[in-house]
């Protein structure tokens, strides 16, 4: 299950998934904004901000729950992270989590056994390096065997060929990693 950034469901993230079912994976790519998409982050945020975060959450627990069973494999950008963390530390059929460009808050009493890989620029401007090391010790707290992958210099979104931030080494770099991740655990 394979969640969009603030700027939905655009090309590129149809290109990762297209990259992670040639590699031999079911992936499912839900359009959590219905069909809007923006062409900057604070656009992305306006969307957000209409459609409200907890009703994002069930629109993505909707499209999650049909496939639960199947055992899922949570990923997604930025927004989507936060997303596909969530969601995953509450399905207790979940295989593992990769999150690219962000994270989310986790409950005091979570508690996952959960193979998890994180893909973040460094620096990152909404993931501060105070705040990984804090999601890191948190997750390991909660039992989550945690790797993070830090891309010096690289822009916050840098998987994006469409944005600004568009790294293509580090993408490549990061794709290579999370296909090895995946192939180990979906």
């Amino acid at each position: 299950m394979l969640f969009h950034s603030v700027y939905g469901l655009r090309p590129a993230v149809e290109e990762a998934a297209e990259r992670l079912r040639e590699a031999g994976h079911v992936v499912h790519v839900p359009d959590l904004y219905g069909g809007r998409t923006a062409t900057t982050a604070e656009q992305g945020r306006q969307i957000l901000d209409e459609i409200g975060r907890d009703e994002l959450l069930v629109r993505a627990a909707r499209a999650a729950a049909p496939h639960s069973e199947e055992g899922l494999v949570y990923a997604g950008f930025s927004l989507g992270a936060a997303i596909a963390q969530t969601l995953a530390l509450a399905d207790e059929n979940a295989k593992g989590v990769l999150l690219v460009h962000g994270t989310s808050d986790l409950a005091e009493d979570a508690q996952t056994e959960l193979p998890v890989q994180l893909h973040v620029a460094d620096p990152d401007p909404f993931e501060s390096a105070d705040w990984l090391n804090s999601w890191y010790l948190e997750m390991r707290r909660a039992g989550a065997d945690v790797e993070i992958f830090r891309y010096q210099g690289a822009g916050h979104l840098f998987t994006d060929a469409g944005l600004p931030d568009f790294d293509a080494h580090y993408a490549d770099q990061a794709w290579a990693i999370a296909l090895d991740f995946l192939a180990e655990v979906g």
